[in-house]
């Protein structure tokens, strides 16, 4: 939301009851901020870049040619000083008696072309020249070179020009408004808030100048444009309020209604539509000007039309109504505009336009929103409407605007006020108990302090009981329902800076346990940091270009997207985790190791959508760093398949195999649990995929469903054994293999002679030469047997050795070595 300081302190009654000095563009920053608009930035505001600062009026003295050029002249210019100025100047229409502008040494002028320029002291073929005198497009004021600017007789030179073109400066400000601010959308609606906060403060009424009261309108006696309203949806407009203007005249604002617009950011377009966006920026309503020549039947019907009737908007673009669109519409049943959203291209003010209609109408908040997500059409009409407006106001705004329009565009009444209201609405009804304000705001507040500060800010006050007060809510806070919404009220204007902090504040720990799935997933989490990795939290929505068309038509797509990056959620876990990578390659953190529990989204069909909770884990860079006594190692996919295997294990599933994998995506492992269920992969991240994302080193991706863990997990049950009082017995064996042996072979076939007191085995040496012959390996795996019932003998120990031998042979043709 966008405020200028300017057109605010017109709604303040500075000089009258409130000190200018109170409301300095810093201070009232500091007030805004403390009543909950907190401005993000406040900007310094010029209508000509630079200000022109330093640029002065001058009038040439005498003019001569240059000696050494003939497109030159040495000019003698006043600028109101002792010793006029030498000037060197190339200008065609340059003469003695001129009032020029003039740019000193020193100052930095900005064309409307090119790049800002400084004037410094120079010699120009020879002669001196202390600054420039400058044409229209060399000060930004025009686009014209032909010639230097010369002005009028009666300008004194030395005047700063800034003072003679009456240049337009403002403090501009920034808010983050929040979405149930509506109220404050607005010039008049922030006033009321600050002359709230200054009258609770300084302990005096200060009220807000408002520009609503006493706009009465005189109908022309001879001039007689009636327009008739008629509401066919009364849910959708409870209110619409309509005037004609007859005569008027289509032409450029006036410079104070231009300089207004411009400095809140609004391009002006004519007198009609610049008035109708300056009130919509005083009052928070929005309006519409109708060419009112174009009304067929001199008929406005508010209705909805048939799906799929054509309409062409303001835009040019052809639209499909819905029938659930909101229009406004002639006495043919004519769409002429989108009510509250969009004009039409066929009934608008144009530069022809003599007679036009003017609307001021109250829409409801959720036709208007859905309407103008369901066009792609977020206009600033729509955007108030869809909040919420003040609908109470609807008549007092149509009239301040009429009023602006006879003022700017001429013209006269040609018609009463129209205001079809079938329906009127009363007032909401809140209390507030004084424990109850003391219990959320934790200070105890008078009742005379808040009645003050209520009414302030429009609530009328109804009655008080022994322990509460009755206010009616305004119609300019919908917003408004609880006591705990009064309650914010009265902290904002008070200033959450004001909130009292107890000396001591006392808190009751959770006594709540963890359920199954909350305490595995803080296990696992609890595991992987003590490995060294960083949960990261990512977008669950993201872009569709990432994906395949075949992807993208199984996913689930936003209808209402506010950015065109972002416009689906997504089906994998890895584009969103690589872009959590990228932005921290980018700034030079390169050893990662990261893990995040999310979901997918996907879909089958309109309305059959499912989500999937994921578990993924990111490592890239070096395991160990390089030292002196060894160089570093990059991290590879037996680090991460170690890590997944150990998770795993520690929340009890043991029976996880590990088979090659391969795919477009990712090369290295899949997850096998019980030998038949995939439950995940483990492997590097394709080089396709990483040069997407312009990633140059290599990353590791685990991608395991953590449904499937969460729901094998709890399957076990959990049991506990005594520590085995006897000792450990470890065997060594090397087995030589043909090298497409993996050691998931070698797991399955020790699994399979199922010796119950074979506590582990680890792989320690893989060994590899022409001497064990073409296309062999050698395998060191180390066995640990251990019984819980006595110590394990060596014949006990030979004989579990010897059936494991004798598998490796059979299973896996292995060669034993000796």
């Amino acid at each position: 939301m966008t405020i200028s300081y300017k057109w605010l302190c017109e709604y303040l009654p500075v000089g009258e009851s409130l000190p200018a000095e109170l409301v300095e563009p810093e201070k009232l920053s500091k007030i805004l901020t403390a009543v909950g608009l907190e401005v993000e930035s406040l900007d310094y505001y010029e209508s000509l870049k630079g200000g022109l600062k330093g640029v002065v009026i001058g009038e040439v003295l005498t003019c001569a040619k240059h000696p050494d050029a003939d497109k030159l002249s040495i000019t003698t210019v006043s600028i109101g000083e002792a010793e006029p100025l030498q000037i060197v100047c190339g200008a065609p229409n340059v003469a003695a008696g001129q009032k020029v502008v003039v740019a000193t040494v020193g100052s930095t002028i900005y064309p409307s072309i090119g790049e800002p320029l400084t004037m410094k002291k120079a010699k120009i073929r020879g002669v001196e020249s202390h600054g420039m005198i400058c044409a229209e497009d060399e000060i930004g004021m025009g686009s014209s070179h032909a010639g230097i600017l010369v002005l009028d007789e009666k300008a004194l030179p030395g005047t700063p020009a800034a003072e003679y073109f009456q240049l337009y400066t403002d403090w501009i400000y920034e808010i983050g408004l929040t979405p149930n601010r509506m109220d404050a959308m607005s010039h008049l609606g922030v006033a009321k808030d600050v002359c709230a906060y200054l009258s609770h403060h300084h302990k005096k009424h200060i009220a807000v100048k408002t520009p609503l009261k006493n706009n009465s309108l005189k109908a022309s006696e001879t001039v007689k444009l009636p327009i008739e309203v008629v509401i066919e949806n009364t849910e959708a407009c409870q209110r619409y309020a309509g005037v004609s203007i007859a005569g008027v005249t289509v032409k450029e604002s006036p410079d104070w209604l231009k300089d207004k617009l411009k400095s809140i950011g609004l391009r002006p377009i004519n007198n009609i539509v610049d008035v109708t966006n300056f009130i919509l920026h005083e009052t928070g309503q929005p309006l519409h000007a109708f060419d009112a020549d174009k009304i067929a039947g001199g008929k406005v019907l508010v209705k909805n039309l048939p799906e799929g009737t054509p309409f062409v908007t303001l835009d040019e673009k052809e639209r499909k109504l819905n029938e659930a669109d909101l229009m406004i519409c002639n006495a043919n049943s004519e769409g002429m505009c989108i009510g509250g959203v969009f004009g039409g291209l066929h009934s608008g003010v144009s530069d022809t336009t003599a007679n036009i209609f003017l609307e001021s109408a109250w829409f409801h908040p959720v036709s208007i929103r859905k309407t103008s997500f369901r066009h792609g059409l977020r206009t600033d009409a729509a955007t108030r409407f869809e909040k919420g407006v003040d609908i109470s106001n609807t008549v007092a705004v149509l009239k301040r605007a009429a009023a602006l329009i006879l003022e700017t565009g001429g013209g006269e009444i040609a018609s009463d006020v129209v205001d079809v209201y079938p329906n009127p609405k009363e007032k909401k009804q809140v209390a507030i108990k004084y424990h109850y304000l003391k219990k959320l705001s934790g200070k105890n507040y008078h009742p005379d302090a808040v009645k003050q500060i209520l009414e302030a800010l429009g609530f009328e006050f109804i009655k008080e009981g022994q322990d509460d007060l009755w206010f009616a809510v305004p119609f300019s806070k919908p917003d408004i329902s609880l006591p705990a919404d009064i309650v914010e009220e009265i902290m904002r204007i008070d200033g959450y800076d004001n909130v009292e902090i107890p000396a001591v504040i006392s808190m009751a720990p959770s006594n709540d346990l963890l359920g199954p799935e909350e305490a595995l997933k803080e296990k696992v989490a609890n595991y992987l940091v003590g490995l060294g990795f960083n949960e990261m939290l990512t977008n669950s929505i993201t872009n569709s270009k990432y994906y395949t068309e075949d992807v993208v038509a199984t996913g689930v797509k936003m209808l209402n997207n506010l950015s065109a990056d972002l416009d689906m959620l997504r089906p994998s876990m890895l584009e969103t985790g690589l872009e959590s990578v990228l932005n921290n390659l980018n700034r030079k953190n390169n050893q990662l190791q990261l893990f995040e529990f999310g979901k997918t989204y996907h879909s089958a069909g309109v309305g059959n959508y499912s989500e999937k909770r994921m578990l993924t884990l990111f490592v890239t860079g070096e395991a160990t760093n390089a030292h002196w006594r060894s160089t570093g190692a990059p991290k590879d996919l037996f680090y991460l398949k170690a890590a997944v295997a150990n998770l795993l294990s520690i929340i009890g599933l043991q029976s996880v195999q590990l088979l090659p994998y391969s795919s477009d995506e990712i090369n290295g492992l899949e997850v096998l649990l019980n030998g038949k269920q995939s439950i995940g992969v483990v492997g590097f991240i394709g080089n396709a995929k990483l040069r997407r994302f312009d990633i140059k080193q290599p990353v590791i991706m685990a991608n395991l469903s953590w449904d499937s863990i969460v729901a094998a997990a709890l399957q076990q049950k959990v049991s506990y054994k005594e520590l085995a009082k006897y000792p450990a017995v470890e065997r060594d064996l090397a087995l030589v293999l043909d090298k497409a042996v993996s050691f998931a072979q070698i797991e399955t076939a020790v699994q399979q002679v199922k010796l119950p007191r074979l506590q582990s085995m680890r792989l320690f040496d893989v060994f590899e030469s022409d001497k064990l012959g073409a296309g062999k390996k050698s395998l060191a795996i180390k066995f640990v047997f251990q019984d819980a019932e006595k110590t394990l003998t060596d014949s006990d120990v030979e004989s579990m050795v010897g059936k494991l031998m004798k598998t490796f042979e059979k299973e896996l043709q292995a060669e034993i070595r000796k």
